[in-house]
């Protein structure tokens, strides 16, 4: 069976967004570091777990979208990432934890950069 593309799936692109959005933030919480290929790598994971593809422009894209919103747009969102918030953003199996008030501001700023209603 082939996997659906992600934009088969309604919020897939951004649900893709906030987690890339909060993996980034979550490690340069963790090493004050901006990290690249936490970015590739999650992304692959992602796509794994949700069983979609995404063609390797797309996923450049978004990473790049990711590292510009977790740098520059999460301030302007009164949304500080620090230290002690990292193990609140994921669930146990590493899923976004919807339930934290930090990932549902993180989801309304990628719901808003890919053009997804709320």
């Amino acid at each position: 069976m082939e996997k659906p593309n992600i934009d088969e799936l309604t919020g897939a692109r951004a649900d893709l967004l906030c987690y890339l959005v909060a993996t980034v933030a979550a490690s340069y919480a963790l090493t004050q570091e901006w990290r690249v290929d936490h970015v590739v790598e999650s992304c692959r994971i992602w796509l794994k777990r949700n069983l979609v593809t995404m063609n390797w422009l797309d996923r450049i894209l978004t990473g790049q979208l990711a590292l510009k919103i977790a740098r520059r747009d999460l301030k302007g969102a009164g949304i500080a990432v620090r230290q002690s918030d990292v193990q609140v953003l994921f669930t146990g199996e590493m899923g976004l934890n919807h339930a934290s008030t930090v990932v549902q501001k993180m989801m309304k700023l990628c719901r808003e950069a890919t053009g997804t209603a709320s």
